[in-house]
């Protein structure tokens, strides 16, 4: 009957309509019973010959619906499905056609939508009947695997669509076997079509957030010079904005939509990077970096598409929240991290993009809360904390959507994230079929949502973090057609955070226990955080001795950040060995600036200096350390005055200098000595330098055998002076010859003259006697001379075995 109307050009209401299809239902329905079990008999009798178990049935033919426009049809469209059959059965399917099928009702409510989607099976009364006639496409017969396309066009009076709501709809292949010569539906796919051709009288206020995150792509590593050229992991930021890339298809869609955007800083910071001069790790070497055009005209894009649309900056490089609050919230440091992460979010991107972002938002993965996750969310600054439902469920029985925003107490405010329209497109999207079907099931969850009550709601949807490129280009498919329908208007989020919340909505936050345990599996350990705050400290010490701090600071402090992000869920090997690289290149930095190795150092006489050289192979120059020798036997070797000294030190960048220690020696023996840096706060800085100084003549000796060699001099001067003052008078009395001989050695040069003669080279006194006193004659003690800094060229040469130190 209500075919006939159509046919004569009149239409009935859609209340008549659907009173003529019940009644034409109940009606046909002890026919419909009779006509099958006469089906079933044909069935008992030919079950020898049946499909095999997995291909019988409604099983026998895959129906897959690739296409379907318009998604949310209006009065005078027509209804256009496209796709492919393949007959996965052994028999050949013979007389066969595809056709259309509406269900025989509109869905009723969100939960209904669900459980259609995930019924098998074919049901007369459920899927309804076929439209028939010439919208069908028909196919003489379809052989054991092999697919074949098909397209069916509709118009939309035909459907016989009633009331506004979401229908079912069927794509059905009929034919017959060989074991069963009669028409049977032998395959189904289902789909959802919303149907609302007026203009709603109340629309729902829709968020949707439009994520711009990636994976943390830069390292600590710079290069030399004023420019220090950044480093990055790989290249795969290069493929993510270059043409048909991911984030590259998240920008080129989302400019055209009504969207939130969603931004981590740290992936414009990693864009600009690439701007200008930069490298990209390959295996253990680097190659510079190419794609500065692709990367200037990405952000051009980006900074034209942002504005005039809300912006929202998460912390630098999106810091995992519910990790640092269960397992990082201990370690110290961890909490101040998230604040200044935080806080250089908005600069950055206010600087690259020309717009001030809001940054009062603080979004835990997947939306999952606990008290803890949302006090560490706020500790920050943040008073808005993005929710998922799934998380913060609804316990009061409403038979609707409540508004997203919710006040939980201490001037915060969650607002929840409806979980089924966020997770609609998280699934493979690169198949045509699971496309379509998530952009119809989507488009019917939202129109339902809207049906559900004249009240005008606000809703938010928080898609994945970083969707794929197909994933992307459905859901902007979605969002398309969302924003050219009668139910829908768009909200930024800060507006639907704003919004007067639902007396009768849920607040109360889930326990700790109720947490997913697959995301909590996923969380950073307390081990990460503790090497973040391990590396943090070699920072500290490191940082303190530059002369340019903020050439080393701004990179680690920003790497650690990144070591911190929701990015690294699920993959803890990589995450480990990001930190470990981190670790790694800040030790090489560190070790730049060290003592040169010494080797053992004879020491003879009462006092000498000591030389240690510190060497800086760092491009900036280096303060603010000292250094200090120490004696392990104080003793037998002093250093200075007492058992150490110490001096400041100051080296240019690629310089090395040589500071010199005063020393005094005691006694004896071997004396290891312990040359360590110091930073100004008296931390030991870099490994210390051991060495073995070998005093092998002592003071008190020495002066004892210097003494009495002089004293023998003395007295043999003496003896010679008197015997040669005797000899001279002698002499004298015998003759003016004698006197005149007498005179011309006067006893003074005798004596020097003589003195001279028994100093040999031996080291043996001798007189004129002849008497050999065999008295060993000591090297005169040599006085050492003041010690002064010597800055020397740089030299990693180590000192020669057995060197003497400088006297």
């Amino acid at each position: 009957m209500a075919e006939a109307a159509d046919f004569q050009g009149t239409s009935p209401s859609p209340a008549r309509r659907w009173l003529l299809r019940t009644g034409a239902l109940i009606a046909g329905a002890p026919l419909l019973a009779g006509l099958l079990q006469l089906s079933a008999a044909p069935d008992a009798l030919a079950a020898p010959k049946a499909a095999p178990a997995d291909a019988t049935g409604t099983n026998t033919v895959a129906v897959s619906l690739d296409s379907l426009s318009p998604s949310a049809p209006t009065d005078g469209d027509t209804v256009t499905v496209s796709g492919t059959v393949t007959n996965r059965g052994k028999q050949t399917i013979t007389d066969a056609h595809v056709g259309l099928r509406v269900g025989s009702a509109p869905l009723t409510t969100r939960s209904s939508i669900d459980s259609a989607a995930k019924r098998d099976g074919f049901d007369q009364f459920v899927d309804g009947t076929e439209v028939g006639g010439k919208y069908v496409e028909k196919f003489s017969k379809l052989a054991s695997g092999v697919a074949q396309p098909f397209t069916i066009s509709v118009p939309v009076k035909e459907l016989d669509l009633g009331a506004d709501g979401v229908y079912q709809l069927g794509v059905s292949l009929s034919g017959q076997t060989s074991a069963a010569r009669y028409d049977q539906i032998l395959g189904i796919q289902r789909t959802f079509l919303p149907w609302h051709p007026d203009e709603a009288d109340t629309r729902t206020k829709t968020t949707y957030l439009w994520p711009l995150i990636s994976t943390s792509h830069l390292t600590a590593e710079t290069g030399p010079g004023e420019r220090q050229t950044p480093t990055f992991r790989n290249d795969d930021l290069t493929k993510e904005i270059s043409a048909g890339g991911r984030l590259e298809q998240m920008l080129s869609l989302g400019k055209d939509l009504d969207v939130t955007w969603v931004i981590d800083p740290d992936l414009l910071a990693s864009v600009v990077a690439m701007t200008e001069s930069y490298s990209v790790r390959s295996g253990s070497t680097t190659v510079p970096g190419r794609s500065q055009a692709v990367a200037n005209a990405w952000l051009a894009d980006l900074e034209t598409a942002v504005q005039g649309k809300e912006v929202v900056a998460l912390p630098f490089a999106d810091p995992d929240l519910a990790s640092l609050a269960q397992n990082g919230k201990a370690v110290t440091g961890s909490l101040s991290r998230l604040k200044d992460a935080t806080d250089v979010a908005a600069d950055t991107v206010e600087n690259i993009l020309h717009v001030e972002p809001n940054t009062e938002f603080a979004w835990p993965v997947n939306g999952a809360v606990d008290p803890s996750i949302i006090k560490v969310a706020t500790s920050a600054g943040a008073d808005k904390v993005i929710a998922r439902s799934d998380s913060l469920q609804e316990n009061r029985g409403l038979p609707y959507t409540p508004t997203a925003a919710r006040p939980i107490g201490g001037g915060t405010t969650a607002v929840v994230a409806d979980a089924q329209l966020s997770t609609a497109f998280q699934g493979d999207m690169r198949k045509a079929e699971s496309s379509t079907l998530a952009v119809q099931r989507f488009l019917a969850q939202s129109l339902m949502t809207n049906l559900q009550t004249d009240r005008q709601r606000s809703i938010v949807i928080a898609p994945q973090r970083m969707p794929s490129a197909s994933q992307a280009q459905r859901m902007a498919q979605a969002l398309t057609t969302l924003q050219g329908g009668t139910w829908s208007q768009f909200q930024d989020l800060s507006a639907a955070a704003e919004a007067k919340p639902d007396p009768n909505a849920s607040t109360r936050i889930p326990s700790a226990s109720a947490y997913p345990k697959s995301l909590r599996k996923q969380a950073l350990p307390k081990s990460a955080f503790e090497e973040i705050h391990g590396t943090q400290s070699d920072l500290d010490r490191f940082k303190v001795i530059l002369n340019r701090q903020s050439r080393v600071v701004t990179p680690f402090g920003r790497t650690m950040d990144r070591e911190m992000s929701t990015s690294w869920r699920g993959d803890a090997a990589d995450a480990r060995a990001y930190r470990d690289g981190v670790q790694s290149y800040l030790d090489t930095l560190t070790s730049q600036v060290r003592l040169i190795e010494k080797s053992e150092t004879k020491l003879s006489g009462r006092s000498a200096t000591i030389p240690v050289t510190v060497q800086n192979n760092l491009v900036q120059g280096v303060d603010n350390l000292t250094l200090r020798l120490t004696s392990q036997l104080p003793k037998r070797l002093k250093i200075g005055d007492d058992d150490f000294d110490e001096q400041s030190i100051d080296i240019s960048g690629g310089h090395s200098e040589s500071v010199k220690f005063t020393t005094n020696a005691e006694a004896n023996g071997k004396v290891d000595v312990v040359a360590q840096l110091y930073t100004k706060d008296g931390q030991k800085y870099g490994s210390p330098v051991v060495f073995t100084v070998s005093v092998t003549e002592i003071t008190p000796t020495v002066m004892l055998v210097i003494a009495g060699g002089v004293l023998l001099l003395v007295l043999a001067g003496f003896r010679m002076y008197t015997q040669r003052k005797r000899a001279a008078a002698r002499q004298a009395a015998e003759g003016a010859s004698q006197d005149e001989s007498a005179d011309r050695n006067s006893p003074g040069e005798e004596a020097n003259t003589e003195a001279a003669s028994v100093v040999h080279t031996d080291g043996v006194v001798h007189t004129d006697e002849g008497d050999s006193s065999a008295e060993p004659v000591a090297d005169a003690p040599e006085h050492p001379s003041d010690p002064a800094k010597d800055t020397a060229s740089e030299n990693t040469d180590r000192s020669g075995t057995g060197e003497r130190v400088d006297r």
